[in-house]
C-alpha cells in the first residue's frame, strides 16, 4: 500500500506538513520571489524615506529607471551569498551577519553600476545608505517571524502540562547559549525562573528576559521561593567544593541537578540540551584533568595486535574503548564471561565498524587456549586486567583467588614470552601494599610474579600499575549505593572513617596505557590518585543528588568493616618510596622483588594448597611469599548436611551458624 500523500516521510519534520507538497518543492523559489519583492521594496523605501515619503518628480524618474538595475545587483550579490537557500524558521545571528555583509556588499555594486555604467548621478549618495539598512530590516525580520510564527505554533501543537522550573548557576556564553536553547519548541517545556552568579556586578540584570538573582549563596531560598524542580549548572569555572556546596544547600528539595560539559561552550544554542547531562558524583569529586601522552601510546599500539584479558569488565572494556583511539591493527578480547564479551563486541560493531577484532571467550589459566590465541594472533601488546577483586568474596574463596590472580597471571606471562610479544602489562591494585585482604596479597603476589618474568624474559617488557578504585565499576561503592537509596535507604557504609582512592575508568585507563609505553620492564608504576575520599562523604552527595536529606529521608547505617577491609589503602610500602617519572601522574616505585628460586618454591608450595583448597595452607603460603602480608584466619564455613534438606533429620542439639 502506498504511503498517504499527506503524510510526511518517516524522519521528515512533522511541521513541514501544514504546507501543500507542490509548495514544498518549489520552497527555494517562493524564498526567491519573496526576497526578490522585500529587497526592491527596500529601494523604493529608502527614496520614499530620503524625501520623507513625498519624492519629487525628477527623482521619482530616477527611482524607476535605477531599480532594475540595482535589483539585479541585490539578486546577483544574494545569490552569491546563498541567502535564498536559508531555513528561515531557523534563522539566527550568523544569518543576520551575512544578511548584513551581503546587502553593503550589493550597494557598492549598485552605487558602482550607477555611477559608471549607467552614469545616473542623479540617485542621492544617502541611499546607498538607507537602502541596505532597509534591506536587513525587511528581510531579517521577514525571517524572524517566520521563526516566531513557526515556534508558537509548535508550541501550540505539543501538549500543555506543566513546564519544568528551572534555575542556572552561570550567566556567561554557555547560560546565554543554554537559555535560547531552552526556550525553543520541544516535547519538554521550560521555564527559567533564574540565574545565579557570584559576580556582583551581574545582579540585577537580565539576559533574555531571565533575571540574575544574586550569588550561589542564594540557592536554597531561591528554590524553594520558585519552586525550583531543576538545576542546572552553566559556569566552567565551578569547583567541586563550589557544586558539593550548592547541592548541599539543595538538600531535600526533591531537584534533579544537570550539568553542561566544560568542552561545550562551542555548540550552537539547540545542541546545548542534548549535551546537558545529569551530576554524577565524579562532578563532585572533581578531579583535575589529566595530561594524555597520546604520542607515547600510539606508538604503543598503532598498527599493533593489542591482547586485553578481561576485556569484558570495567576496566578491561574501557581499556578496550582507549586501544581503539589509537587505530591497532587487531584487537584479541579475552573474556570468560559470554555475556560482557557480547556486549562488548556489539558496541564495537556498532562504533567502529572497520576494527579487525576477535572475541575469545576462555580462563586465562586455561595455557593450552592462550598457546593457540598467541599462536594465531601473535599479540604485541597484552594488557591483563582479568581479575577477582572482591575483597569480601575472595576472603571465602582464597583457593579461587589464587588460581585466577596468581596463576592467570603466569599462564598469560608464560604465553607471551614464549610467543614474544612487546608488552606486558599488569593492572594491579592499592590493596596490593601492606595487604590484609587475600585479594590484594594475590596481587602483591601477581606483581611479584611480573616482577620475576621480567628478570628471566628480558625481550619483553613486563611492567605492572598500581591504582586504588575506580568510580562505577562493576560492583563497587558507587553503584550499590546507588541501588540503596532507589529502595529508600539505608544505605551501609562499613565504618564512618573508612577512606578510599578513587578515579575515574576513562582516566585510570589512560593512565595505565602510558605507563605500559614509559615502562623498560620490571617496574611497578603508580599513579597519582590525589586524597583518599570519605566513604561516607560520598554515600551523602549521592543521596543529595537524589534530591534526598541524608540520615533524615534517607539513613546512612554503620555495619562494621569486613573480613580483609581496611580503613585506609596505601599506594606504597613505607619505606619502598617512588621515582618520578616524565608524567606528572604517573610514579616509579621502589618496589622489592624475590630471587627467582625463592619465588619458584612459594609458587610450587601455594599452587599445591590452592589445587587442594586447603584454605589455611593458602593463607599461610600467601604469607610466606609476601613478608609484609596480615591475613585474618579463614571464614568459619557452615556444616552441610549429608542428605538433601528435606530429607536430614536436623537434630535440635546441632547448632547451625550461616554467613
Amino acid at each position: 500500500m502506498s504511503e498517504p500523500k499527506h503524510l510526511a516521510p518517516v524522519g521528515a519534520d512533522r511541521t513541514i506538513e501544514l504546507l501543500p507538497r507542490p509548495l514544498l518543492q518549489g520552497r527555494r523559489s517562493i524564498a526567491f520571489l519573496v526576497q526578490a519583492g522585500l529587497l526592491a521594496a527596500a529601494y523604493v523605501l529608502a527614496f520614499m524615506v530620503r524625501f520623507d515619503f513625498r519624492v519629487p518628480e525628477a527623482y521619482a524618474r530616477t527611482l524607476w529607471l535605477s531599480l532594475p538595475g540595482a535589483l539585479a545587483v541585490k539578486l546577483v550579490v544574494f545569490t552569491m551569498f546563498r541567502l535564498h537557500q536559508g531555513w528561515w524558521r531557523y534563522a539566527g545571528l550568523r544569518d543576520l551577519e551575512t544578511l548584513v555583509k551581503a546587502s553593503a556588499v550589493a550597494a557598492v555594486g549598485a552605487m558602482t553600476i550607477n555611477y559608471m555604467a549607467l552614469e545616473m548621478r542623479t540617485v542621492p549618495r544617502s541611499i546607498y545608505l538607507l537602502d541596505p539598512l532597509l534591506s536587513v530590516i525587511l528581510v531579517g525580520g521577514m525571517r524572524l517571524a517566520v521563526r516566531i510564527f513557526r515556534e508558537r505554533l509548535m508550541a501550540s501543537r505539543h501538549p500543555q502540562g506543566p513546564a519544568i522550573r528551572v534555575l542556572i548557576v552561570g550567566t556567561g556564553d554557555a547560560a546565554e547559549a543554554l537559555l535560547r536553547g531552552l526556550g525553543r519548541p520541544s516535547g519538554t517545556r521550560y521555564k527559567v525562573v533564574g540565574l545565579l552568579d557570584d559576580d556582583d556586578t551581574r545582579h540585577g540584570l537580565r539576559i533574555h528576559g531571565v533575571p540574575v538573582l544574586g550569588g550561589t549563596d542564594r540557592i536554597g531560598a531561591e528554590v524553594q521561593k520558585g519552586n525550583v524542580q531543576e538545576v542546572v549548572f552553566a559556569q566552567a569555572s565551578l569547583t567541586r567544593v563550589d557544586m558539593q556546596r550548592i547541592v548541599a544547600r539543595c538538600e531535600g528539595r526533591g531537584v534533579r541537578f544537570r550539568v553542561l560539559p566544560k568542552d561545550s561552550g562551542s555548540l550552537v544554542d539547540h545542541r546545548m540540551m542534548q549535551a546537558l547531562r545529569d551530576v554524577q558524583l565524579e562532578d563532585l569529586l572533581g578531579r583535575a584533568p589529566v595530561p594524555l601522552e597520546s604520542e607515547s601510546v600510539r606508538d604503543l599500539v598503532q598498527g599493533k595486535v593489542v591482547l586485553v584479558s578481561g576485556a569484558g569488565g570495567s576496566i578491561g572494556s574501557e581499556l578496550v574503548r582507549q586501544v581503539v583511539r589509537h587505530h591497532p591493527a587487531r584487537l584479541i578480547l579475552l573474556e570468560r564471561a559470554e555475556n560482557a564479551l557480547f556486549l562488548l563486541t556489539e558496541e564495537l560493531t556498532e562504533k567502529e565498524p572497520g576494527l579487525s577484532w576477535e572475541p575469545v571467550v576462555g580462563d586465562v589459566t586455561d595455557e593450552p587456549l592462550l598457546d593457540a590465541v598467541f599462536a594465531r594472533s601473535r599479540p604485541h601488546v597484552v594488557v591483563h586486567a582479568a581479575a577477582h577483586k572482591h575483597v569480601p568474596m575472595m576472603e571465602h574463596n582464597a583457593s579461587e583467588a589464587v588460581r585466577n590472580n596468581v596463576f592467570g597471571t603466569l599462564s598469560l606471562a608464560r604465553a607471551a614470552a614464549r610467543h614474544r610479544a612487546d608488552t606486558f602489562v599488569l593492572i594491579s591494585t592499592d590493596k596490593a601494599v601492606n595487604p590484609t585482604s587475600v585479594m590484594g596479597t594475590t596481587k602483591r603476589v601477581a606483581e611479584l610474579v611480573v616482577q620475576g618474568m621480567a628478570s628471566a624474559h628480558p625481550e619483553t617488557r613486563f611492567v605492572a600499575v598500581r591504582f586504588g578504585n575506580v568510580l562505577g565499576s562493576n560492583g563497587s561503592v558507587v553503584p550499590t549505593f546507588k541501588q540503596q537509596i532507589a529502595r529508600g535507604g539505608p544505605v551501609t557504609v562499613t565504618h564512618p572513617d573508612m577512606r578510599r582512592y578513587f578515579m575515574t575508568i576513562p582516566e585510570a585507563s589512560q593512565l595505565v596505557l602510558t605507563a605500559a609505553a614509559l615502562g623498560q620492564g620490571g617496574e611497578v608504576f603508580i599513579l597519582d590518585m590525589d586524597e583518599p575520599v570519605r566513604i561516607v562523604d560520598m554515600a551523602r552527595n549521592l543521596i543529595r543528588l537524589a534530591g534526598l536529606r541524608p540520615d533524615e529521608d534517607v539513613k546512612i547505617v554503620y555495619t562494621g568493616l569486613r573480613p580483609g577491609e581496611k580503613l585506609f589503602e596505601e599506594l606504597s610500602v613505607e619505606g619502598e618510596g617512588t621515582r618520578k617519572t616524565r608524567h606528572e601522574k604517573i610514579f616509579m616505585g621502589k618496589v622489592a622483588s624475590l630471587p627467582t628460586d625463592v619465588l619458584a618454591e612459594g609458587l610450587q608450595a601455594l599452587r599445591q594448597a590452592a589445587d587442594d583448597h586447603q584454605e589455611r595452607a593458602v593463607r599461610e603460603c600467601l604469607e610466606a611469599l609476601v613478608a609484609e602480608a596480615r591475613l585474618s584466619p579463614a571464614p568459619a564455613r557452615a556444616a552441610e548436611p549429608l542428605l538433601p534438606a528435606a530429607v536430614a533429620a536436623p537434630s535440635p542439639k546441632v547448632s547451625r551458624s550461616h554467613h
